[in-house]
């Protein structure tokens, strides 16, 4: 902003000190083109804020589905799990928060935490298993499918009871996938490039004619112009990466110790 005012003063000294252009010059036209541009660049930028707003709203949705879906798995399971199979109920007590914390970990491309499960001992060699080389979020999902597979087996759960479980399970897979749809398919960088050009281009022309109807009043002006153009570019970069960790982002972290603050509570 300070460089904008910088170069949109010394075009004004140029104008009416050292060249002294009279008011029939054709510069004087050149806010003609403006105004012809204004609406274009305006529908442009209101694009491109909607669509990186679309992208942020689909993950904080799919992350309030991956709460509910996750709360709802464990209030069935802590109803047709009986009170006496306290292993059974610690397991799912502890892998359904997993889930939600080796996705947070997968669309932020961190190593997988296994912080809930150090303490159970009894369980540690089931996470053991995961391959930290390969989809993670998923080998926490087939876990999950294997142990309410397993209770099937031994009668712990009916067929009914595992019919029941059958959409929350599916649900899981289902949100890693919008998630990873919307991390591994950014803006195209074409179009986000063009609107800078465009940006650039509309305010390093815009003082040379308004210098003519404004004087100096021209350098705030051209500020504000440049200031109200390049942030609603820079909201649009900010928020278009849902799962980028910035301050603007969705809170996956908090909302998955959330989902094991609830769970815990439930079993």
């Amino acid at each position: 902003m300070l460089g904008i005012a910088v170069y949109s003063g010394i075009v004004a000294f140029l104008e009416m000190e050292f060249w002294r252009l009279s008011e029939n010059n054709h510069i004087r036209n050149i806010p003609v083109m403006h105004n012809l541009l204004g609406f274009a660049i305006s529908m442009l930028l209101v694009f491109r804020t909607n669509t990186a707003y679309d992208r942020w709203w689909e993950g904080r949705r799919l992350w309030g589905s991956l709460v509910n879906n996750s709360r709802n798995l464990a209030m069935k399971l802590s109803v047709f799990i009986s009170k006496d199979e306290t292993a059974q109920r610690t397991f799912f007590s502890k892998i359904i928060p997993a889930y939600a914390f080796t996705l947070h970990n997968h669309l932020h491309s961190e190593k997988i935490r296994v912080e809930l499960f150090e303490e159970e001992s009894e369980h540690k060699h089931i996470f053991k298993k995961i391959d930290q080389s390969k989809h993670i979020p998923n080998q926490v999902a087939l876990l999950i499918y294997e142990h309410v597979q397993d209770m099937y087996r031994q009668n712990i759960i009916t067929g009914d009871q595992l019919i029941v479980l059958n959409n929350e399970l599916l649900s899981f897979t289902d949100i890693c996938g919008a998630c990873e749809r919307i991390k591994n398919t950014p803006i195209p960088f074409s179009y986000s490039v063009f609107i800078k050009k465009f940006i650039f281009i509309y305010i390093m022309t815009l003082p040379f004619g308004y210098v003519f109807s404004l004087g100096y009043l021209v350098i705030p002006v051209v500020v504000f112009v440049f200031y109200v153009l390049a942030s609603l570019e820079l909201i649009a970069e900010e928020i278009e990466d849902p799962f980028g960790g910035d301050a603007n982002d969705v809170p996956t972290e908090k909302l998955a110790q959330n989902i094991q603050r609830t769970v815990n509570e439930i079993f």
